[in-house]
């Protein structure tokens, strides 16, 4: 009886696996029917629908094992620049006033001022065989003395052919022939990803090439050459560093898509390289360099406007759709725009054909147009959309189309405290003595417009209504509450639109 039992039990295991491999024959033959995998390893990869709603991962393809084909006939055009600069420093007349401690109780006890000497280093690229470089402003502004080293340790004297201060921009001319220039790649057609390479001279070391990527395009406000600087930068990861300020920066196919321009630095203090670095874009670099070796300067059209960027709260108030284009907040008197009938509180949607996204943007199309031209602006007023045709101008050094503060969100105007503004009070503030508006004259530094208004702005108009004095202010001020306000406010001759929001939202 036992061992029959035990023979009946091999059977029925028998009979199991069996029965497994045939279901499982059966299963895999249905699954490989249908284009379902039975049993995978890893990630099950979704396969693409015949609608196309999964995409299959992109593949970018093996990456080379050396970059050295792509760099090594870009390196002997890349220069470096040694710079002597002359400055007087004020000296003491005893090394002990130096020591604060001294000078609570002497003064500073100053000395006559003494000529200095100061060194710095940067870089730049050959553009043209005859000696023709081009670095940045910044690399030889003020210097007395300047040093081109080329790739075969031969240096030359440099002369500066012209200088370009809102590009940060220069084009230098050393006394030498057969050299070999950089090819200049297209710059708008760069994406977000894009393999670059920076070629330079960091912190004095020698020639150094470092490699990333495309980090962002279109920045702007990185405070280059103060506040009427034309800024469309090209943001990378490639280390850049101090000294590799007008290097060039490089496509995979060696061509030239920026000049090494910026970095982010530590917050205390330190200048090495975070990851963080701003290149001027070829397109924009290739166009200025053009009219500084034809003409030894840059000519731009203006407009003559004043502008902000419109945000959701300015573009519900003034009835736009979304918040797009840009706001006057003031108009030059005489000026193209003046002319063509632009008014301040009007809202600039289209430059040429093309969407003006951003003050930036608008001054950087505004600025590659020549003086003369006829260009075609749309705008939004009243609820109305229409064209208009101004002739645009020689931009001066100090005027132009130019970038408005924009303070922003903030929050409801309690802690701003305001008075009439007098004749007298308004030639204080260098205003004409007709200038209209209640005067800001305390902002409680706790409240909710610390950071946003500041003593001495005068608010002439709450939500498009005319602000003639405290009285009028304080009724509009109660008609407001707790909604959204838009200030217009006269802040050193300029008025500018400010958006403020409760509790900041």
């Amino acid at each position: 009886m036992e061992k029959r039992a035990t023979r009946s039990w091999w059977v029925f295991l028998i009979a199991i696996v069996f029965a497994g491999v045939v279901a499982g024959g059966v299963l895999g033959s249905w699954a490989s029917r249908n284009g379902y995998p039975l049993f995978t390893t890893g990630v099950l990869t979704p396969t693409l629908a015949s609608n196309g709603a999964t995409a299959p991962p992109a593949s970018v393809g093996p990456l080379p094992d050396s970059f050295a084909p792509i760099i090594e006939p870009d390196l002997p055009s890349v220069v470096y620049i040694s710079t002597t600069t002359v400055v007087n420093r004020k000296t003491y007349n005893s090394p002990f006033f130096n020591d604060p401690f001294f000078q609570q109780f002497f003064g500073q006890q100053q000395g006559p001022a003494v000529p200095q000497k100061e060194h710095a280093l940067g870089s730049g690229f050959i553009v043209r065989p005859d000696g023709i470089i081009v670095t940045n402003n910044h690399v030889v502004r003020g210097a007395t003395d300047i040093r081109v080293t080329l790739s075969d340790k031969r240096e030359f004297k440099a002369k500066v052919l012209g200088t370009d201060a809102r590009t940060d921009l220069a084009v230098l001319k050393i006394d030498a022939t057969g050299l070999t220039p950089l090819r200049f790649g297209n710059s708008s057609q760069l994406r977000v990803g894009d393999i670059v390479f920076a070629i330079g001279d960091p912190f004095g070391v020698g020639e150094t090439v470092t490699m990333g990527i495309i980090s962002a395009k279109g920045r702007s406000n990185v405070g280059i050459e103060g506040p009427r600087s034309i800024q469309n930068f090209i943001q990378t990861d490639a280390a850049i560093n101090p000294g590799n300020s007008g290097g060039p920066l490089i496509n995979t196919r060696g061509e030239v898509i920026g000049i090494d321009t910026a970095i982010v630095t530590g917050g205390n203090g330190s200048e090495g390289n975070l990851g963080i670095g701003f290149a001027i874009p070829s397109d924009l670099a290739r166009s200025v360099m053009t009219q500084l070796i034809e003409h030894g300067k840059v000519t731009r059209g203006q407009l003559g406007v004043n502008i902000s960027d419109v945000d959701a709260v300015m573009a519900k108030q003034f009835g736009l759709p979304k918040a797009e284009g840009v706001i006057v907040d003031s108009v030059e008197p005489g000026s193209p725009a003046a002319k063509a009938g632009i008014q301040r509180g009007d809202i600039l949607l289209e430059f040429n054909g093309a969407p003006v996204s951003s003050m930036n943007d608008l001054v950087l199309q505004v600025t590659q147009v020549q003086p003369g031209t006829k260009v075609t602006v749309q705008v939004f007023r009243n609820g109305k959309t229409f064209n208009v045709y101004p002739v645009l101008e020689e931009a001066s050094t100090s005027t132009g189309t130019q970038q408005s503060s924009n303070a922003g969100q903030g929050s409801a105007l309690e802690g701003v405290r305001v008075e009439d503004l007098t004749p007298q009070i308004a030639s204080q503030l260098n205003l004409p003595a007709d200038t209209y508006g209640v005067v800001v004259v305390a902002v409680d530094p706790n409240g909710p417009a610390a950071g946003i208004l500041q003593r001495g702005d005068v608010i002439q108009e709450i939500n498009r209504k005319h602000v003639p004095n405290v009285s009028a202010y304080n009724q509009l001020v109660q008609q407001v509450g707790d909604q959204p306000l838009v200030l217009l406010v006269n802040r050193g001759g300029q008025t500018v639109f400010i958006s403020i929001s409760p509790n900041g939202e």
